[in-house]
């Protein structure tokens, strides 16, 4: 029998019915990496920012966690996202040392993006997955949040969510270590729209103006979590959406665990102490990449994707304080 990893049995325990819950027999996995070549960040991607949020390099600083094995970098795959906040008027800046209160004091936001384990960068994307954060670590960040601070928390697929579901479990969010995926296992992708409530109604939706009112947002392969807490869901996966849980990343078969996604959350904002946290199952849907000898668009530069820069330009706004708190 297949272990579950680590964290399911304690979301299905704190989810009523979900144990019970039919898992579709349609699943037969085909869902596959989008390219077998490199993904890139797509350094000529530029969306225009109509009214920045502040002057110049005078907004608040947000430090971007590159102290954690972090697979998305402000120099590698990161780079459109800390190029377009900084268009928006943020400061940005690595943070490559451990996770200090001295480290943080000066920051307004901290972006968590992919972290890992050393472990999964040596002998590869294989449970088990270790955390990728020490228990002071977790108790600075929650004590720095509950102060006053802001935490954009991402954890894209297996391994990741593993990777950081101590660091998530601390605010309420418990992470799966898994694929999300349709009820057949084979799409990749997810719409979330204000139109069938897949997209939720918040101040981040809502924007600080008309022209900042987003309608739908595109993911590209995620996990899945739930709440344990209060929290306002802004992506909800819709009907027949399944969660793969393979032992290694991308290796898939009809006997690979899953459990049903529907309803399970993508995107969530909740406010802990005096702070705000933002989470988000999926970290492509931020960057702006290319991938394999086709160079295929994978992010905010997908033409599908076109209300993605306004949503993290909303997400972080909201973690900045420009936005109701709800």
């Amino acid at each position: 029998m297949k272990a579950f990893v680590p964290g399911v049995l304690l979301l299905l325990l704190a989810t009523p019915g979900a144990a019970q819950s039919p898992v579709t027999s349609r699943c037969r996995p085909t869902l596959a990496a989008r390219a077998s070549g490199p993904q890139v960040a797509d350094t000529g991607f530029s969306p225009p920012v109509a009214r920045p949020a502040y002057p110049a390099n005078r907004g608040p600083l947000v430090l971007l966690d590159e102290a954690h094995f972090n697979f998305h970098t402000i120099e590698g795959r990161y780079a459109p996202f800390a190029k377009l906040l900084r268009r928006d008027g943020f400061s940005v800046a690595p943070l490559r040392s451990r996770i200090t209160p001295a480290a943080l004091a000066s920051a307004r936001i901290l972006v968590v993006a992919n972290a890992l384990s050393e472990k999964n960068t040596i002998a590869g994307w294989s449970l088990p997955t270790p955390p990728a954060f020490d228990p002071d670590e977790i108790e600075v960040i929650r004590r720095w949040v509950g102060a006053g601070g802001s935490l954009l928390l991402i954890a894209d697929h297996m391994p990741f969510p593993g990777a950081t579901e101590t660091l998530a479990g601390g605010f309420g969010v418990l992470f799966t270590n898994g694929f999300a995926t349709d009820s057949a296992c084979g799409a990749d992708e997810f719409v979330f729209r204000r139109s069938d409530g897949t997209l939720g109604g918040h101040p981040i939706v809502q924007g600080r103006n008309r022209g900042e009112r987003v309608d739908s947002v595109r993911s590209f392969t995620g996990q899945a979590f739930r709440l344990r807490e209060a929290g306002r869901p802004l992506l909800t996966l819709p009907l027949g959406a399944t969660v793969l849980l393979p032992s290694t990343a991308w290796r898939f078969d009809d006997s690979t665990p899953r459990i049903p996604g529907e309803g399970m959350l993508q995107g969530v904002a909740l406010l802990f102490g005096q702070g705000r946290v933002a989470v988000f199952g999926e970290a492509a849907m931020f960057s702006a990449q290319v991938s394999g000898a086709g160079r295929r668009p994978m992010g905010m530069n997908d033409p599908g994707a076109g209300q993605n820069p306004q949503f993290l330009l909303n997400v972080m706004h909201w973690l900045a304080g420009l936005l109701p708190r709800e």
